[in-house]
């Protein structure tokens, strides 16, 4: 019984703790909205192509190329959420939406191509008819996940692209003129 309730104390103190934090970020004027960004050693062609194919499930709101910039349209994700937060003792979502928002920056190192690639996720709420749409912090599981299907692209891509360039060279030395 002490053990339970030593372990229940020490979950709200923790809930009580991020919840405070964000009260603070808040107050203070700082920033609650996260990004999360990787960088990844390849041209701006092969990443911008990969982020689009990471993003093929979401509908483009926003693609702009030379800008560097990709923005979802807002997806419903209310059962979701309702899921998810089930398991706690968080009251059920009326509305739930996101978005992804995500930059391709170009740049080098060691005089090599190095593409940027930020991403931030929108996620709002509704509890009730009455309540406005609330924003809420992420977990970071999305946006690491988006991260992750965008490297595995570019190494695909990347591979495929010596594979054609080795059979071209193969075919071009076997080739007589």
């Amino acid at each position: 019984m002490l053990r339970k309730f030593a372990a229940l104390s020490l979950l709200v103190l923790a809930l009580m703790a991020t919840s405070c934090v964000s009260a603070y970020k808040e107050t203070v004027g700082g920033e609650t909205e996260q990004t999360f960004s990787k960088v990844y050693y390849t041209d701006f062609n092969t990443a911008w192509q990969s982020v689009l194919d990471g993003l093929k499930h979401n509908r483009l709101d926003v693609s702009n190329r030379e800008g560097g910039f990709v923005q979802t349209k807002w997806t419903d994700n209310t059962d979701d959420k309702n899921f998810a937060d089930s398991f706690g003792d968080a009251d059920a979502y009326l509305k739930a939406q996101y978005r992804f928002k995500v930059t391709v920056a170009k740049s080098f190192f060691n005089g090599k191509p190095a593409i940027k690639v930020t991403v931030m996720r929108d996620q709002l709420v509704q509890r009730d008819v009455l309540e406005g749409w609330q924003p809420v912090e992420t977990d970071s599981i999305e946006e690491n996940t988006l991260l992750y299907r965008v490297g595995r692209l570019i190494m695909i891509k990347m591979k495929l692209s010596k594979i054609e360039e080795e059979k071209t060279r193969k075919a071009l030395e076997s080739t007589t003129f």
